[in-house]
């Protein structure tokens, strides 16, 4: 990696080029290699660059969903400045950054991805004129496009706000001059927090928590509902993840000679090369690391007769993720207890799919999945019955420990910011998409149970949508049943 100055040693006041009659210097990194900028090499690399604007681009495939997602942003807070940024980049150590991922809300509403980035609604009317304030591109002619750590020559050309203006279909401005306006502003103000220190320093005396949670909230909500561009790239997200899964299994055999790292590097190689990144950390378990929930160390041995539970997820171009679990037999064949567990599992699975419709509670598919569970865990002795009594005293959660599903979209915790009324508790609807994921886990260390139980955990993950008419499993290219999962790894090995 290339040394360079960092954006606070070469800011815009460091001019390389000079202005009329003066010359600003610019500061060099401690321990850099050159003392300075000539006079000559500026004004060489201020000049001779070919124009590559882009002209004539066609709107981002969502631009009209966002377009209307803004309307009802408008019409919930009418007379009030809603501000909503990307955020920023984050540092990893030192002076390298994290790779930036843009907040849900802001992508949610603009389709923009880049850091730094801020929608603003101002009032206007019986409605509101929505600009978004962006980073235009590196100055050329003051030397900030090759001395800034951010600068053009450093990490690649950005848009023009021009060209962000036709692919957004946004009135665009430079967001170094946003804060500034911010401070000025009068009028009731609400925020999205938590993404942007310099803007929300600007409103400082002009917000509430209360009122930008509420705008927090809304956000959170209009989310529930996924329209025909969402569920198309929850569909791609699941698909592409069927492929990560299938690249998985043809080479447990590597993994098995090196580590779960194996599996982990293999499903994110799919994910980067079909996708944006993967929609959370893959969580790749082999053996008794199936019982933590949410083992993303993935440092651990692979072992034939072990099972693997692979929880992972595509993230889209779009920033949309599929958010997946199988649990695999390493061998290729489940033994006579782990398929009795997994089918137990399976079970549950096909109970809490079959409650997923519109008009349901939001619980039904969760009480539906753990009555299956409860059942199972009496009739093997595990816990003292009847069935009623264990789920009134939730004894089973010892062996299942979680919620069996939650919802999915931009985040792989779709929604959570929603109220309670509105999500746990509430009804669904066409056009919701969530997860139905039972799990058993039975832990190393857990004298409860027969030893030949200890160290296995199962879970299945799939990504249901609820429609008009009942659901369809957008993850249904992946079998779940153990015969047909026993007999799809068979056919990937042969074939690979």
């Amino acid at each position: 990696m290339a040394e360079e100055l960092t954006p606070a040693e070469s800011e815009l006041a460091a001019d390389a080029a000079g202005t009329e009659g003066e010359e600003r210097p610019i500061k060099q990194r401690k321990n850099g290699l050159y003392p300075g900028v000539s006079d000559e090499l500026a004004e060489n690399m201020s000049s001779g660059w070919a124009d590559t604007e882009l002209r004539g681009l066609e709107p981002i495939p969502q631009a009209e969903r966002t377009a209307a997602r803004r309307a009802a942003l408008s019409a919930r807070f009418p007379g009030e400045r809603l501000v909503i940024p990307a955020g920023n980049l984050k540092t990893r150590s030192n002076d390298t950054e994290y790779s930036f991922r843009a907040a849900t809300e802001y992508a949610y509403l603009t389709g923009d991805q880049t850091e730094d980035g801020v929608l603003v609604l101002e009032p206007h009317g019986e409605g509101h004129t929505a600009t978004i304030h962006l980073l235009p591109r590196s100055n050329r002619e003051n030397g900030e496009f090759w001395l800034s750590g951010q600068g053009e020559l450093w990490v690649g050309r950005r848009h023009s706000l021009a060209e962000a203006e036709q692919l957004l279909g946004l009135p665009a401005e430079d967001v170094r001059e946003l804060t500034g306006k911010l401070t000025e502003a009068t009028g009731p103000v609400r925020v999205v927090r938590g993404h942007d220190a310099a803007v929300e320093a600007a409103l400082t005396d002009k917000v509430t928590a209360e009122r930008d949670e509420e705008l927090r909230v809304f956000l959170s909500e209009a989310r529930a509902v996924k329209d025909d561009f969402e569920i198309g790239e929850l569909q791609k997200a699941c698909d592409s993840t069927a492929r990560g899964f299938e690249d998985v299994v043809k080479v447990l055999d590597k993994a098995e000679a090196t580590s779960e790292r194996y599996i982990e590097g293999t499903f994110f190689l799919r994910a980067r090369v079909e996708g944006n990144d993967i929609g959370y950390g893959s969580i790749c378990a082999a053996g008794p690391h199936a019982t933590t929930l949410h083992w993303v160390r993935n440092d651990g041995p692979v072992r034939s007769g072990d099972l693997l539970l692979l929880d992972a997820g595509v993230e889209t171009h779009t920033l949309y993720t599929a958010d997946i679990t199988r649990t695999l037999p390493i061998s290729g064949r489940y033994t006579e207890l782990q398929r009795k567990i997994y089918d137990a599992v399976y079970e549950a699975q096909e109970a809490g799919i079959a409650a997923v419709k519109p008009g349901a509670k939001y619980r039904d598919f969760h009480d539906a999945a753990q009555r299956v569970l409860t059942e199972k865990l009496v009739e093997w002795g595990l816990v003292e019955g009847p069935v009623e009594r264990v789920i009134e005293l939730g004894l089973q959660r010892r062996w299942t420990l979680h919620g069996t599903g939650h919802m999915l979209g931009m985040d792989v915790h779709d929604c959570a910011a929603a109220r309670t009324e509105a999500y746990v508790d509430g009804t669904l609807e066409p056009g919701m998409c969530l997860t139905v994921e039972p799990g058993l886990y039975f832990q190393a260390d857990d004298l409860t149970v027969p030893e030949e139980y200890r160290g296995i955990g199962v879970r299945i993950e799939d990504d249901i949508l609820v429609t008009e008419d009942g659901n369809r499993n957008l993850s249904a290219a992946l079998p779940r049943r153990a015969d047909e999962v026993e007999a799809w790894m068979a056919s990937l090995k042969q074939g690979k």
